[in-house]
């Protein structure tokens, strides 16, 4: 692509793609078919056509679920109505793993090859794949397949996931079946999992035409008196404000507005709930510095982008209780001075966008959302965008980047977004578990919400178990309680090898380790990380230098390459580890000391928490394991602790 527009033109299925997102092009300078002697004197909606650059990934996602891939002559297209240099297009399109650029079928297969399906048997789901569909990336009988990062179906390893493009369904009620001979294709999605190459190769064929498996199985403890954020899951009808509201939903909307925005923040704040997306950071305090901000408008941010590899807690409270993020998210809009919501979900979780589409549109026209919430005089509105596959816009900044058109690279800090955030704006951030404690905590009361958990970490918690344990699943305990008990829970291995807490930027400890609390204090003085909850058993079957590849691999793919300590270091480390496989004695020792140099340069210099990240779980298997016979204080059965 260049800075100039080709001659290449969209088909008439792209263009009708594009138009029924931005409208019909109001001359030839925005995309129409013939100039007139008008167009060609003057040109007018320029500036217009520029404060929507926004509306250029779900553009993108537009012609991307249309057709398959996205094409020279839509991209041209899609640039012309937007008024941005097909470059920029380009670079955006090509950011992300979910979209293609070159020809290839309407329906493809992603094939989850992360850490829980890499420990549940993934390797032998692709070679079954590979026998049935042939290499990845070839078309055979208009399907093909790749590699996929997790797509946060962890507690049903191995997944896949099938996407097909084609014509968008149609309303409820409006569907007519497609006319004898016609080549009418539906746009259609279908999770395999647990997954075998018989039941992915027969879900390609037919993707959609069984319904998947519900969110409540995701639960172990679905149903169970005394949960606070899974209550309403497997209980209530995802789809059914009525039924959200029979059980207690938009309690905690009324009482907000009783308490005022000012009473509300001061409700968080003592409740004292942190951050529940690995940072930790005080809601109230950045709620606080958002809404004394002059500077308007201001906006609110969902981050859903869940895309740490073992993390699915997300996921499964958007598909399993919608409305609560909804009525949590007009909460936070309310306290911090916002009129409009973004909520940003990852382009993997196609059912979860469906349920939180369905439910934006009922609370609107219910007048949950919209110009006078509740005939409070409050006014606030909630717009979805779907992420396409980039690990990297997790990170807040990123994130903001994408939703405006842009390359999803993070950005340099201060200023920071409480101070400009989103367009520009101040801006308040936060991920879907840590919203849904809001509601909570305004029906209970902010004293009895601090008294669950510990002095330094309140309330409940969301842990994502999964790998070689009997009841893989999302569990809500209080904080404090041990890595042991949650795994008892689960159904602990009889032969534990170590555990992976916080995925993939996490760390490993040992199983003399798991009466460490999990807490941010707790694990924090053990040497690891809470992170966003991610704990991921392995056993003594499972080969741990190649799951370290694996961590390593992903890093590399996704690293967005802005800074060079991250774009070269997560090379050398998997390089790296790729050598380590098959190295023993002063061989592995050189490539160990020169993963610490790396992974020291990484963490002190990378812009954003990708790079400085990328080497912690393996220098914890490293230092806590023994892998590669250099662990240290591992003979004494010392963790970095210093107890025995």
């Amino acid at each position: 692509m260049d800075l100039h527009f080709g001659d290449s033109k969209p088909t008439d299925e792209e263009r009708e793609a594009v138009d029924a997102l931005l409208g019909p092009p109001a001359s030839a300078w925005e995309g129409g078919t013939e100039r007139t002697d008008a167009d060609l004197r003057w040109a007018v909606g320029g500036r217009a056509a520029r404060e929507r650059r926004d509306l250029l990934l779900p553009a993108l996602h537009a012609v991307n679920d249309r057709t398959g891939w996205i094409s020279e002559g839509a991209l041209d297209y899609l640039c012309r109505r937007l008024t941005v240099p097909p470059a920029e297009a380009y670079g955006v399109a090509t950011f992300y793993s979910m979209f293609a650029v070159r020809p290839r079928p309407a329906t493809v297969v992603h094939v989850c090859t992360d850490l829980a399906c890499a420990v549940n048997g993934s390797a032998g789901l692709r070679a079954g794949i590979e026998e049935r569909l042939g290499t990845a990336g070839a078309a055979t009988g208009g399907v093909s397949w790749q590699p996929s990062p997790c797509l946060g179906l962890c507690e049903r390893a191995p997944a896949a996931l099938v996407l097909r493009a084609g014509e968008p369904a149609p309303p409820p009620g409006a569907d007519r079946p497609p006319a004898e001979g016609s080549d009418l294709r539906r746009r259609a999605s279908a999770v395999v999992a647990p997954a075998t190459a018989e039941s992915v190769a027969r879900a390609a064929a037919a993707p959609g035409a069984a319904a998947g498996p519900s969110a409540a199985m995701a639960v172990p403890q679905a149903g169970q008196d005394g949960l606070i954020l899974l209550r309403r899951v497997g209980v209530v009808d995802p789809s059914s404000l009525d039924d959200y509201r029979a059980h207690g939903g938009y309690s905690a909307l009324r009482r907000a507005f009783e308490l005022g925005p000012s009473g509300v923040i001061r409700e968080v704040t003592d409740a004292g709930l942190a951050g529940r997306g690995g940072a930790a950071f005080p809601t109230g305090r950045k709620w606080q510095a958002t809404a004394g901000r002059p500077d308007h408008p201001h906006y609110l941010v969902c981050n859903a982008d869940e895309s740490e590899p073992g993390t699915f807690k997300d996921r499964v409270v958007m598909e399993g209780d919608p409305y609560s993020l909804i009525e949590a998210m007009t909460i936070a809009g309310y306290a911090t001075g916002a009129h409009r919501g973004y909520l940003y979900v990852r382009g993997e979780y196609p059912l979860a966008v469906e349920r939180l589409e369905h439910a934006i549109g009922r609370a609107r026209s219910r007048g949950f959302l919209g110009d006078d919430v509740l005939g409070q005089g409050y006014a606030f509105d909630i717009e979805l965008r779907r992420g396409a596959g980039a690990y990297i816009c997790g990170e807040e900044t990123a994130l903001f980047n994408s939703i405006e058109g842009y390359r999803g690279e993070p950005r340099s800090k201060p200023p920071f977004p409480v101070e400009k955030g989103l367009f520009g704006k101040p801006t308040a951030a936060n991920n879907v578990e840590t919203l849904v404690n809001v509601g909570p905590i305004l029906t209970m009361g902010a004293e009895a919400y601090a008294a669950i958990g510990t002095e330094a970490s309140t309330g409940p918690k969301l842990f994502c178990v999964s790998g070689r344990v009997a009841r893989p699943g999302v569990y809500e305990l209080p904080f404090g309680a041990t890595l042991g008990e949650l795994l008892d829970l689960a159904g602990r291995p009889e032969s534990l090898r170590a555990v992976l807490l916080g995925g993939a930027a996490g760390g490993f400890v040992r199983p003399d380790e798991l009466d460490i609390p999990l807490t941010f204090e707790g694990t924090r003085a053990a040497g690891t990380t809470l992170g966003s909850g991610v704990v991921l058993a392995i056993d003594d079957t499972v080969e741990l230098p190649r799951i370290l590849l694996r961590i390593g691999e992903f890093f590399r793919d996704e690293s967005c390459g802005q800074c060079v300590p991250c774009r070269i270091g997560t090379v050398r480390q998997e390089e790296a580890l790729h050598r380590l496989l098959d190295r023993e004695g002063a061989g592995a020792a050189t490539d160990v000391a020169l993963l610490r140099e790396v992974g020291q340069a990484m963490k002190d210099a990378s812009i954003c928490g990708l790079g400085q990240a990328a080497w912690s779980a393996v220098e914890s298997a490293i230092d806590r394991l023994g892998v590669y016979g250099t662990a240290r204080g591992s003979e004494a059965g010392q963790g970095p602790r210093g107890d025995k």
